[in-house]
C-alpha cells in the first residue's frame, strides 16, 4: 500500500495535531474542526513511523466510536493498525480486569451485571431490610445516586442530602442498602458497570506491578472527547500515561456540557499544569457551518472568560444571516416552526435535515401538540413524546378516574402507584367493583378501602382528598398541583433520577391543561396526540421526518437547518442551572454554543414575548443574555405577532 501524502489530506491545524512529537499534548478541537480525522491519522502516523499498534491506546466513549476510527486508520496506512488498544474506558478496564482481577480479590471469570441485574439485586437488598414498605427511593434512583458515588468519588451522605434535602432519616438507610449491594456483588463475584472503571483504578492505584506493566506497555495513549471525562477517568490516563508521558488527548472545553453526568471541566482546563511542557493544538478551521453561524457562535462563547480562547473560522462561502424571531408566545412560536418546515421543505430541505432543538423538553409542548394536526411528521431524538411519558402519563390516569368510571386501565396505572399495590392487586379491586369506580360514590371508596393493604391506604387517603375537590369543582389543574403537592411529587423524587425535570415537565401540562375548554376535550385530544406515529403522519413526509431534540441529545450531530425554542431567561439559560451551581451560567452558555454550532446552513432563534399562566394571564419574558450579547450586526431580526 502506497504510503498517504498526509498533506494532501490534512490542513495546516490537523497535520501539526496529527505529526506532533512525542510528549503531552492537547488538542483543542473546535466544534466541526476535523477532530475524529485529527486522531485517526495521529494513530496512522505513530504506525508509518513505527509504533508497534500493541503499544497504543486509543480511549473513547463509544466502542462504535473507536471502531470506526481504526477503520478509517486501516484505509490510510494498512492492517498494521489491527493491534491497536481501542474502545471505551469500561471495555479497557474490563481487559486489564481480566487478567488481574485475583488481585483484588475476584476470580478472571467474575460476572459483569447488566442494569437490569444491578436493579434485581438492590431490590433484594431493600426487601431483605424490609424498606420496601416505606416510601423509599426507587432501585433506579438508588442506582443513580451509587453510579454518582463511584463517578465522582463524592461521599453518598452528601448526595443524598442533596437529592433529598427535606427527607429526613433517609441517609442511614441508603447508606446501607449500599453497604448490602457491595457486600452481595462482592459475594457473587460480580461487578457493575461502575465497578468496572472503580476497580480497574483500584488496580493502578494499589499494585504499583500492574501500574508498571501498563505505563510499559503503552508508550501512547489517545483519548477523544476528553472534556466529558470524570475524575476517575482522568486518573485513569494520567496513571498509564505517566510512563512514557505521551499523552495525546482531544476534546473542546466550549463543548463541556454534562457535569450532570460526573463530566469535570476541570480535567481539560488543568491539562497543562499535570502535564508540564505539554503543547497545545488549536483546530479552529470549521467545515460544518456558514459564517453567519459561527459569527454567532463566536460572540456567544466569548462570554465564557475561563476557558482557552478559539475563534471558528468558516470555509464555506456566506450564506444567510442568522435570525432572531420575536414571536408573541408559545403558541405563536409553534405556528412559526410549522410555517418555517414547510418553506425550508420547498426550498429543498430534507424533513430530516431540519432539527427543533430546546433547553428542556416541556420547551416543545406547543409544538407537539400542533405538528399532528399540520401533518408534519417528526421523531424525537433519543427521547419520548412529551404525553407519551410516564410521569405525564400517571397525572392523566387521575383524570382520567375522575372523567372516565370504567376506564380500568387508568385506574390500574393510579392504583399501582401505591406501596405494595401491583397489577394482581388492581384487578382484585376492580373484580370488587364490578368493573366501575365512581370517584364520589362514598360506598365504592369503601369497597376500595378494604382491597388495599395497610401500606397503601394512608398514602391512597391523600388521593382521595383530591377526589373530594374535584367533587367540589376545583379546577382540573388544581386537582393535579394538589396531586404533586401532596402525593406525587414525592412520588417522582424516589422513582426517577431527572426527578426536577419531569416536575417542569407537569407544571407545563397544568399551564397547558387550564387552558383547556374541558377535562373531557383536553383528555381527548391527549389520547389522539399519542395514537400519532410520526413516521406516517404525512403521506408525501414517508420516512422523512423532523427531529426534535433536548442540546444535550444534539450534541455531535448536524442539520441543515435548526430552529431554537424559548431563548428567553429563565429558561435558556435554566434558571435551575443558574441557581444550582456557581458554574452553572458558564455550562448554560456552552450548552448554547453547542446549539448554534449543530446548523449548518439555517439557524433560526425563537424569543417569545410572554409565557401563559394557569391562572390566564402573562409571565413577560426577556431575551435570554446569550441572544443580547451578540452583536446585532450579526443577525436578522423579525417580529411574528409580536405584542
Amino acid at each position: 500500500m502506497s504510503s498517504p501524502d498526509f498533506q494532501q489530506l490534512l490542513n495546516a491545524e490537523q497535520l501539526a495535531a496529527a505529526t506532533a512529537p512525542d510528549g503531552p499534548i492537547l488538542v483543542l478541537a473546535a466544534a466541526g474542526t476535523g477532530k475524529t480525522r485529527t486522531l485517526v491519522f495521529r494513530v496512522a502516523h505513530l504506525v508509518r513511523h513505527g509504533v508497534a499498534p500493541d503499544r497504543i491506546l486509543l480511549l473513547t466513549f463509544t466502542n462504535k466510536a473507536a471502531r470506526e476510527m481504526l477503520e478509517r486508520a486501516h484505509e490510510v496506512v494498512g492492517p498494521g493498525v489491527s493491534g491497536v488498544w481501542g474502545g471505551t474506558f469500561h471495555h479497557m478496564a474490563n481487559r486489564m480486569l481480566r487478567r488481574h482481577a485475583p488481585k483484588l480479590g475476584f476470580a478472571h471469570d467474575f460476572t459483569i451485571m447488566d442494569r437490569d441485574d444491578s436493579r434485581t439485586l438492590v431490590t433484594q437488598c431493600v426487601k431483605e431490610m424490609k424498606l420496601e414498605n416505606k416510601d423509599f427511593p426507587k432501585p433506579a434512583v438508588l442506582l443513580g445516586l451509587f453510579s454518582s458515588v463511584a463517578n465522582t468519588e463524592t461521599p453518598l451522605a452528601d448526595l443524598v442530602a442533596q437529592r433529598f434535602s427535606e427527607e429526613e432519616g433517609l441517609g442511614p438507610h441508603i447508606e446501607a442498602v449500599h453497604a448490602a449491594y457491595t457486600k452481595r456483588k462482592r459475594d457473587m463475584g460480580a461487578m457493575d458497570f461502575d465497578d468496572l472503571l472503580v476497580n480497574g483504578l483500584k488496580l493502578l492505584r494499589d499494585h504499583a506491578d500492574v501500574q508498571d506493566r501498563y505505563q510499559q506497555q503503552f508508550r501512547h495513549v489517545l483519548v477523544d472527547e476528553y472534556q466529558d471525562t470524570n475524575p476517575i477517568q482522568a486518573e485513569f490516563v494520567d496513571r498509564i500515561g505517566a510512563g512514557h508521558g505521551n499523552v495525546f488527548v482531544v476534546g473542546d472545553d466550549f463543548q463541556s456540557i454534562y457535569s450532570w453526568r460526573g463530566a469535570d471541566f476541570r480535567n481539560i482546563m488543568t491539562f497543562p499544569e499535570r502535564y508540564q511542557g505539554a503543547q497545545v493544538y488549536k483546530l479552529e478551521t470549521n467545515y460544518r457551518s456558514v459564517p453567519g453561524v459561527l459569527d454567532v457562535a463566536n460572540a456567544c462563547i466569548a462570554g465564557n472568560p475561563e476557558q482557552f480562547q478559539k475563534i471558528l473560522r468558516a470555509t464555506r462561502p456566506a450564506g444567510a444571516r442568522p435570525t432572531v424571531v420575536r414571536l408573541r408566545d408559545g403558541d405563536e412560536q409553534a405556528r412559526y416552526v410549522v410555517e418555517q418546515i414547510r418553506l425550508l421543505k420547498r426550498e429543498g430541505h430534507r424533513l430530516s435535515d431540519i432539527a427543533v432543538l430546546y433547553r428542556a423538553h416541556f420547551h416543545a409542548l406547543e409544538l407537539e401538540r400542533l405538528l399532528p394536526n399540520a401533518r408534519v411528521p417528526y421523531v424525537i431524538t433519543s427521547g419520548m413524546r412529551f404525553f407519551e411519558q410516564a410521569h405525564i402519563k400517571d397525572v392523566c390516569a387521575l383524570l382520567r378516574v375522575l372523567v372516565y368510571p370504567t376506564d380500568e386501565l387508568a385506574f390500574t396505572r393510579l392504583l399501582g402507584l401505591l406501596p405494595k399495590v401491583g397489577p394482581r392487586t388492581a384487578v382484585k379491586a376492580w373484580l370488587k367493583l364490578a368493573g366501575k369506580f365512581v370517584a364520589k360514590d362514598p360506598a365504592q371508596r369503601e369497597i376500595l378501602r378494604s382491597v388495599l393493604g395497610a401500606a397503601a391506604r394512608e398514602p391512597w387517603s391523600r388521593i382521595e382528598a383530591i377526589l373530594d375537590e374535584a367533587t367540589e369543582g376545583a379546577g382540573a389543574d388544581d386537582l393535579v398541583e394538589r396531586f404533586v403537592d401532596t402525593f406525587y411529587g414525592e412520588h417522582v423524587r424516589h422513582a426517577y433520577e431527572n426527578a426536577d425535570e419531569r416536575l417542569d415537565d407537569i407544571g407545563a401540562f397544568m399551564v397547558d391543561l387550564a387552558r383547556a375548554e374541558s377535562l373531557d376535550e383536553f383528555l381527548s385530544s391527549i389520547a389522539l396526540l399519542t395514537n400519532v406515529d410520526g413516521d406516517d403522519a404525512s403521506e408525501e413526509g414517508g420516512k422523512e421526518a423532523v427531529r426534535l431534540s433536548t442540546v444535550h441529545q444534539a450534541k455531535g450531530l448536524e442539520w441543515g437547518a435548526v430552529i431554537l425554542l424559548w431563548a428567553v431567561e429563565g429558561m435558556f439559560p435554566s434558571s435551575r442551572s443558574m441557581n444550582e451551581s456557581e458554574e452553572g451560567e458558564s455550562e448554560e452558555r456552552r450548552l448554547f454554543y453547542v446549539a448554534v454550532t449543530r446548523a449548518k446552513d439555517v439557524l433560526r432563534i425563537c424569543v417569545p414575548e410572554v409565557r401563559r399562566t394557569r391562572e390566564g394571564g402573562v409571565i413577560y419574558c426577556t431575551p435570554s443574555r446569550f441572544v443580547e450579547e451578540i452583536p446585532p450586526e450579526f443577525l436578522l431580526r423579525e417580529h411574528v405577532g409580536f405584542l
